[in-house]
C-alpha cells in the first residue's frame, strides 16, 4: 500500500496558479476542515419572569423553545411571599 503525504503549501501555491479552479474546489482541498453549514436555532430561550403580586421583582429563566410559555411560584422578597411569576418577554436565544 502505498502512502502518500500532501504539502498544503504546494496545492496552495498550484492553485493560486491555476485560474481555472473553482472557489469551493479550492476550499476542500486547501482546508478540509471547516464546514460550511447554515447555523442552526438554539435550543433554548431565556426569559424575564414578573412578579403577578405587583411588586416589579423580576428575574432570568431558562427554557426550551418548543415549551409554552412559563409560569412558576416562586418567592418574591419584596413582598415576602410565594407567589405566581408570568413570563414576560423573550430576552435572547441560548
Amino acid at each position: 500500500m502505498l502512502l502518500t503525504t500532501v504539502n498544503h503549501s504546494s496545492i496552495h501555491s498550484n492553485l493560486l496558479l491555476s485560474s481555472d479552479v473553482h472557489l469551493s474546489l479550492y476550499k476542500a482541498l486547501v482546508r478540509p476542515h471547516l464546514e460550511y453549514f447554515a447555523k442552526s436555532k438554539s435550543k433554548s430561550v431565556l426569559v424575564r419572569m414578573v412578579s403577578a403580586a405587583g411588586s416589579g421583582y423580576c428575574f432570568n429563566a431558562k427554557r426550551s423553545r418548543l415549551r409554552e410559555k412559563l409560569i412558576l411560584r416562586k418567592h418574591d422578597p419584596i413582598v415576602n411571599k410565594h407567589v405566581l411569576f408570568f413570563e414576560k418577554k423573550k430576552i435572547r436565544s441560548i
